[in-house]
């Protein structure tokens, strides 16, 4: 079977870019599997005109739209491995293999959650990434940030315009330089220096487990209802297996046209970028889906193959 492009990945940028290659009428398999990465969250929150949307039920709306294009196709299957070149691309599924002219990457990224005893529990429900997206819902809260490092000491500074409770934890990670830690003092951020030992959770509504505090070395226990943290992440291992050229923080690079370092290859959302979203990644992989279209349709207009 060949198609013009081959997307992968059902997410916000996924279906974006072939809602789009769509409209476009462009031949189209779009190729999901596997657990979203924002599973655990109850809902999508700033995206407009789906603000507080359960992410399946946002899914299921944009599977249900895509089915008014003929052209595209869609399969719950997860795509294992792209070899070939530009215009003649072999994508290997768990059912046997596909061509395309073009591939388009939307396989967003791994969380790779810290062995802190309670995090996974209580992940996407009491910890969140992003207060753009859940900030609103826990705002005035008594708020913990995991700061990863000596240059992300300011976000617990900036958090404070949520809410007036937060307390900077380093995790015993790094030295706190003493011009930092008077601006945190004077942001009205408290600091705590001492490594995590455990999260203490406190009974939820039914099927939510919620934070009550956070242990620290020496036993003493910080009262928290809410952690903002930033895991480390790394690409899937198909993404990785492509040998594409990565930035200095291991996302794929790509230039403004959303082109990666192997011609034909785009790629589009959180695998891309630190600043991770759902509306940003569907803008992203529609901004993918316009530059991969204009490029493949000129192509068979000046080669004759056009239909």
């Amino acid at each position: 079977m060949s198609y013009d492009a081959v997307v992968i990945g059902g997410g916000p940028a996924g279906l974006s870019a072939a809602l789009i290659l769509g409209r476009a009428r462009k031949k189209v398999l779009l190729c999901e599997a596997g657990v979203p990465r924002n599973a655990a969250a109850g809902h999508v929150y700033g995206f407009v005109t789906r603000d507080g949307t359960p992410p399946a039920e946002m899914r299921r709306i944009a599977r249900e739209q895509l089915g008014a294009y003929p052209s595209v196709e869609v399969r719950d299957e997860r795509a294992l491995s792209v070899s070939g070149e530009r215009g003649l691309f072999e994508v290997t599924l768990a059912s046997g293999g596909v061509q395309a002219r073009r591939v388009v990457l939307c396989a967003g990224l791994v969380d790779e959650l810290p062995e802190i005893p309670g995090v996974r529990e209580i992940w996407g429900k009491a910890i969140f990434q992003c207060p753009y997206c859940h900030g609103w819902e826990v705002q005035d809260r008594a708020w913990g940030a995991v700061i990863a490092s000596v240059e992300m000491l300011e976000f617990a500074s900036f958090v404070r315009g949520w809410t007036k409770d937060v307390v900077a934890f380093t995790d015993g990670r790094f030295e706190v330089p003493g011009e930092a830690r008077e601006r945190l003092l004077a942001a009205g951020v408290r600091l705590e220096e001492r490594r995590i030992r455990r999260l203490v959770h406190k009974a939820g509504p039914p099927g939510e487990a919620a934070l009550s505090g956070i242990e620290v070395e020496g036993g003493d226990v910080v009262p928290r209802d809410v952690m903002f943290m930033r895991p480390a992440q790394r690409q899937t291992e198909m993404v990785a297996g492509m040998g594409l050229e990565l930035d200095p923080m291991g996302f794929v690079k790509v230039d403004e046209m959303m082109r990666t370092s192997r011609a034909g290859v785009y790629a589009a959302g959180d695998l891309t970028t630190m600043f991770q979203g759902a509306l940003l990644a569907a803008g992203a992989g529609a901004r993918a889906a316009y530059a991969l279209n204009h490029e493949l349709t000129m192509d068979l207009v000046m080669s004759g193959k056009l239909g």
